[in-house]
């Protein structure tokens, strides 16, 4: 899991598929763009593919994707964050789970989708990383596989996925140590949902 600066602005990549040759690339969410070897889309280069692979650069940082597989986390946007869109787009990883960086108070995150939880769902240790004073929240009473703990709800200033930040954002801090933070209804819920084969878009409502 990549931690970076608040100053920094990440690039998630996925790679959902590939298109004679050329890759499917998913960056920051956005809807997916074929790019063919020697291109570059959203300030990242498709320097080549192989079969399920593809090598990928930007700002002088290399890394292969594999069709299914996790968004990975590259260095600098070159759109410098400012945007602001309405849909995310995410790539099935091959666990079956959908993945997905993101920024909660301008702190970059990794996210996994689950529609069972009710909030966003983070540990402890994720919410010291993120500069959240947790502590300061409403204490509540959690069953986790290790028994009942305490946490803490809280409200998150900004939650930003992609082009798409939606802001006083409900969460729940747990004990329990995690890989991942849950991406769950109290940010969803402000989304329609969509399915098609192995991506998820989420539109924004209003």
């Amino acid at each position: 899991m990549a931690w970076l600066p608040a100053a920094a602005q990440a690039e998630s990549v996925a790679l959902a598929g590939m298109m004679g040759g050329k890759a499917l690339l998913v960056v920051n969410g956005t809807a997916p763009k074929t790019v063919a070897a020697g291109e570059t889309h959203r300030g990242v280069k498709v320097i080549s593919t192989s079969g399920d692979q593809a090598v990928i650069e930007q700002s002088g940082q290399r890394q292969t994707l594999r069709v299914g597989a996790a968004p990975v986390s590259m260095g600098a946007s070159a759109g410098g964050g400012s945007s602001r869109g309405t849909r995310i787009a995410l790539a099935e990883s091959s666990g079956g789970h959908f993945m997905t960086a993101g920024q909660i108070n301008g702190r970059v995150v990794q996210f996994m989708v689950d529609t069972g939880a009710t909030h966003i769902v983070m540990s402890m240790p994720d919410a010291d990383r993120a500069g959240i004073s947790y502590k300061a929240g409403q204490r509540v009473r959690l069953t986790t596989a290790n028994g009942d703990a305490e946490g803490f709800r809280i409200k998150l200033n900004s939650v930003r996925v992609g082009d798409v930040e939606v802001y006083d954002v409900d969460a729940v801090v747990t004990p329990q140590a995690m890989p991942f933070l849950l991406l769950g209804n109290s940010f969803l819920a402000r989304f329609q949902m969509k399915r098609e084969n192995n991506l998820m878009t989420l539109d924004k409502r209003y």
